[in-house]
C-alpha cells in the first residue's frame, strides 16, 4: 500500500512553512562547519514540531539529528545545508549579478535539499501521531558536504550505527532514481616550507616553496598519462607566497581533490601525488607537510530502496507548471553557455535517441528518466553513509534543463516555485518511502539483504586518516 495521498495531504498542509525554511537557509548562504544560522533554524524548527533534537553531534557543532518514535526499524532521512563560496547571486535574476562580490552562495541546491528532507520527515511524524505505524524517523541535518565531507566524520562517530535505513535526494534538472558510482575523493594540502631571500641580491641563499609547489603540479599533470581514465585529479594554490616577486617565498600551499571510482584506487593516486610532493621538495630543497582533511567514499545504492523511491517518484511526476513557471525557466535555458546547452544535446540523445529534439524544446525536464546513465562524476558524503546502511537517493527538477551544477544559475533559481515545487515533490517521494519501510518488516530485511548482495563481502574502507576531526580550513 502506498501512503502517498496521505503524505501529500499532509505535506502540502504545510509546505509554506518548508519553502519559508528553504528560503532562509538559502538568505544565510552558510559555508562548510559555519552553518550556524541554518542549523539554528532547522534544529528549532524541529524541536516546536515535537521531535527530540540533539545539537552538536559527531563532533560537528552545526549538525543535529531530529528524533521522532522508538523501537525498529530507525529509518533516517538526510538533509544538508551549506553553501558553496563565491556564488553570491541575485535570486531570479538571470544575469550574473552577486549579492556580495566574493560572497557565498547556495550553487548546489542545499537549501531546498535540507527543506525536502525536514518536509518528509514531519509528514512521516504526523502519520505516526495518526496511530498508522511506529518505529523511529530521524532528520539528520548534515553540515560541510562540499568540499570537507561532513557525513563521513558522522559515520567515524558511530552516528548511523543503529540507522536500518537511509534516504535521500538531491536537486537538478532531472528526475531520476540515483545510480551506483559516485566518485571517491581525497583532499589533501600539501604545504611547502623553504627560505626567503632577496631574490635578485642573494637568490642563492633562498629555497623556493613557491617552485616546489609548481614543480609538484607539473609532476602530477605528466602522472595523468599513467592513470585510469575515470580519475579526476585537480588542485587550487592557496598561498602562492606572496606578492613580492623580489623575494623568494618561503612557504607556498596548495590544496588537491583526488578522485576515482573506488577509495581503494584513491589511495594508491594519493600515495603517487604524495611521492610526487616529495620530489618536488627534494629538488628544491625545501620541506613538505602533508595533510589529508576530508575523505568521500563511492557511493552503494540499495536496489531494493531505489525501486521503492522510483514507484514514488512515478506517483509525483509529471509537476504541474504554470506557464509563468516555464516562461522563468527559459530565461535560464538562454543563460547557460554554449558549451552547457551542447552538452545538454547529448544528453538529450542519450535519453531520447532520435526523439531528443521534443526533450530539447522543454525547459524544464517534466518526466522520469528510466535509463542508466552512468555514476556521477561528482562526489558526495552519502557515499560513506551508503556503505554503513542501506542507502537510496534519487533526483528531482528544481532547476531549468541543462543548469550546470555549482554555478551562479543555481542559485538564481533556488528561490523560485519552480524550485520550491520540486522539494515538495522530492519531500513526499522521500516520506512515502520511508513508510514503506516503517510499515513492512520483509521488505526492511529485503533491503539489508540485497545491500549485502551488492557490497559482496567489501566493509567500508574508513578514509579518513585516524587523526582527521571537522575543521574549517
Amino acid at each position: 500500500m502506498s501512503y502517498m495521498k496521505d503524505i501529500a495531504l499532509l505535506v502540502d498542509a504545510k509546505a509554506d512553512q518548508f519553502c519559508l525554511i528553504s528560503d532562509k537557509v538559502w538568505d544565510y548562504a552558510e559555508s562548510r562547519f559555519q552553518e550556524f544560522k541554518s542549523c539554528k533554524e532547522e534544529s528549532d524548527y524541529m524541536e516546536e514540531q515535537g521531535f527530540k533534537v540533539t545539537r552538536g553531534i559527531g563532533g560537528e557543532e552545526t549538525a543535529f539529528v531530529a528524533e521522532y518514535g522508538s523501537g525498529k526499524p530507525v529509518v533516517g532521512i538526510l538533509g544538508e545545508f551549506d553553501a558553496l563560496s563565491g556564488l553570491s547571486q541575485e535570486a531570479g535574476n538571470p544575469v550574473h549579478t552577486p549579492i556580495v562580490p566574493g560572497g557565498d552562495g547556495h550553487g548546489c541546491g542545499h537549501n531546498l535539499l535540507g527543506g525536502a528532507s525536514l518536509a518528509a520527515t514531519v509528514a512521516v511524524k504526523d502519520l505516526m501521531d495518526q496511530g498508522k505505524m511506529s518505529g523511529t524517523i530521524r532528520y539528520y541535518g548534515c553540515p560541510a558536504e562540499e568540499n570537507a565531507g561532513g557525513k563521513a566524520f558522522l559515520v567515524k562517530a558511530g552516528c548511523f550505527d543503529d540507522v536500518d535505513i537511509a534516504i535521500t535526494w538531491h536537486p537538478g534538472y532531472m528526475n531520476k532514481v540515483t545510480e551506483n558510482g559516485s566518485l571517491a575523493n581525497f583532499r589533501v594540502f600539501f604545504t611547502f616550507h623553504g627560505l626567503a631571500s632577496h631574490a635578485a641580491g642573494a637568490p642563492h641563499l633562498g629555497r623556493s616553496a613557491l617552485d616546489a609547489v609548481e614543480l609538484m603540479d607539473v609532476g602530477v599533470n605528466y602522472m595523468r598519462e599513467h592513470m585510469i581514465d575515470e580519475a579526476r585529479i585537480h588542485y587550487a594554490i592557496i598561498n602562492s607566497g606572496g606578492t613580492a616577486p623580489n623575494v623568494v617565498q618561503a612557504e607556498a600551499q596548495v590544496l588537491y581533490a583526488i578522485r576515482a571510482p573506488k577509495v581503494t584506487q584513491v589511495k594508491e593516486l594519493y600515495e603517487r601525488v604524495c611521492d610526487c610532493a616529495r620530489g618536488a621538495a627534494l629538488m628544491t630543497q625545501t620541506k613538505v607537510d602533508i595533510k589529508q582533511v576530508a575523505a568521500y567514499s563511492d557511493y552503494v545504492a540499495c536496489d531494493v530502496i531505489s525501486e521503492k523511491l522510483g514507484e514514488h517518484l512515478d506517483e509525483v511526476i509529471p509537476i504541474d507548471y504554470t506557464a509563468e513557471e516555464l516562461a522563468f525557466a527559459q530565461q535560464f535555458r538562454e543563460a547557460i553557455t554554449e558549451l552547457d546547452k551542447n552538452n545538454l544535446k547529448g544528453l538529450a540523445k542519450k535519453i531520447a535517441g532520435k526523439d531528443a529534439a521534443k526533450i530539447l524544446e522543454q525547459p524544464i525536464w517534466n518526466f522520469v528518466i528510466k535509463q542508466p546513465l552512468g555514476g556521477s562524476k561528482g562526489s558526495t558524503d552519502v557515499g560513506d553513509v551508503s556503505w554503513v546502511v542501506p542507502t537510496g537517493q534519487f533526483g528531482v527538477a528544481t532547476l531549468a534543463a541543462g543548469t550546470p551544477g555549482h554555478a551562479w544559475q543555481v542559485v538564481a533559481q533556488g528561490k523560485g516555485s519552480v524550485a520550491h515545487k520540486g522539494m515538495l515533490a522530492a519531500a513526499k517521494v522521500m516520506a512515502a518511502t520511508a513508510c514503506d519501510f516503517l510499515t513492512d518488516p520483509a521488505l526492511v530485511e529485503a533491503a539489508k539483504k540485497s545491500w549485502l548482495e551488492t557490497l559482496d563481502g567489501e566493509t567500508y574502507p574508513s578514509p579518513l586518516p585516524k587523526d582527521a576531526k571537522p575543521e574549517i580550513w
